[in-house]
């Protein structure tokens, strides 16, 4: 089949529509971009949706722009002005009711011939394609027996895309919940600490939330009585995120929490969202941190040390001087018993050298020795 004389250049157009989007921001507002990001975006009930970009070519019947979802469809037509910027919006009272689901936008350009060539007829619920026999029915996109999405967004794509349809398309897809707030983990925390808590959250950027942060033990007392209120609150916007989900933080100083779990509650202050988280606060050990404890470290000897015995210490042996005296003595003892023929059994006998647990001292020994020689035959005679 040829190609559509302006088919060519309905691409290229279609290209510069992508490609030129840009997004207004208005407070409170979700932005969608079209083509500008991978993830999707999270809407919550009841926050307006603002699309805005450039349409080249400056269509004089504007764009024709296509909301697709559960058991929803809207089509309008949007003008373009006179510097080719157009703008699109989704008010609040619509999202309010829109059921929980993914939603499709697609944004339609005329291109060339300056007319749409697919159309919807909402008194039949079709979709019409023009170029067809004058205008031809070819699925039907409300009604009894229509198309489901995703199958109708599908089915109006591949019609705009057809070769004989020189019109041109981008699209935005978001899904739609109730208002959501989350809390990222905070985890435990001494007295002192300072920290900022954050987390995400479908409402639009712009929004307002109330942080409040008090101790689980809180309770009223009366006037005369202290409350023991531990803990702080204010007011958080709601900042641009990312990966369809935008963000919010809130810095806390615990120099005035008292140890004690306390609870984070987050709340919107227009929308009815909550969210709510617990940590804990804990005394700081000042010990510890005072004199801090050494782990202790096992020394570990390398494969090829051997490791050195050491021998238990032994006490000093001091010899006794008796036994200097005792050796003398007996050196005397022997000679005078070579002199006199004292047997040597004799002079041990003396010693007590068969009675070794008894100690005599030299004196008595030497003393003995005497007496017996004087007292020996030989000494008699020698002495006759």
């Amino acid at each position: 089949m040829p190609e559509h004389p302006g088919k060519r250049k309905g691409t290229l157009f279609g290209f510069f529509l992508l490609f030129c989007a840009i997004v207004v921001i208005p407070s409170a507002a979700i932005t969608l971009a079209p083509g500008g990001t991978s993830s999707i975006t999270s809407i919550a009930n009841g926050d307006p949706v603002v699309i805005s970009g450039i349409a080249t070519g400056h269509p004089q019947n504007g764009l024709q722009i296509w909301v697709i979802g559960k058991n929803y469809v809207k089509v309008s037509s949007v003008p373009v002005n006179e510097d080719n910027t157009y703008s699109y919006e989704l008010k609040s009272s619509e999202t309010q009711h829109l059921a929980s689901g993914h939603y499709l936008v697609l944004i339609q350009h005329p291109m060339m011939n300056g007319e749409f060539d697919i159309i919807y007829n909402a008194a039949t619920g079709e979709v019409i394609n023009r170029q067809l026999d004058s205008g031809k029915a070819i699925f039907l996109l409300t009604g009894a027996g229509s198309l489901q999405r995703p199958d109708a967004g599908y089915a109006l794509m591949q019609a705009i895309n057809s070769q004989n349809i020189d019109d041109t398309f981008t699209t935005i897809p978001f899904f739609v919940d109730a208002p959501v707030s989350q809390i990222n983990p905070i985890g435990d925390h001494y007295v002192g600490d300072t920290f900022t808590m954050s987390g995400s959250t479908n409402l639009a950027v712009g929004n307002d939330l109330l942080v409040e942060i008090y101790s689980s033990s809180f309770s009223p007392a009366q006037k005369v009585q202290s409350s023991g209120f531990s803990g702080s609150s204010g007011t958080v916007t709601v900042l641009p995120g990312t990966n369809g989900y935008n963000t919010w933080s809130f810095f806390v100083d615990t120099s005035t929490f008292r140890a004690d779990e306390h609870i984070v509650k987050v709340s919107g202050v227009t929308r009815d969202v909550i969210a709510s988280a617990t940590f804990t606060v804990a005394e700081r050990d000042i010990a510890a941190l005072t004199t801090p404890s050494l782990p202790a470290t096992a020394a570990t000897l390398p494969s090829n040390a051997t490791q050195a015995t050491i021998p238990p210490t032994q006490p000093p042996v001091t010899q006794s001087p008796l036994s200097i005296i005792g050796i003398v003595t007996s050196l005397f003892v022997l000679c005078i018993a070579r002199e006199t023929g004292e047997n040597v059994i004799y002079s041990a006998h003396v010693f007590n050298l068969d009675e070794p647990e008894k100690t005599v001292s030299p004196t008595v020994i030497v003393f003995r020795m005497v007496t017996r020689l004087r007292a020996s035959p030989r000494h008699r005679r020698g002495s006759s």
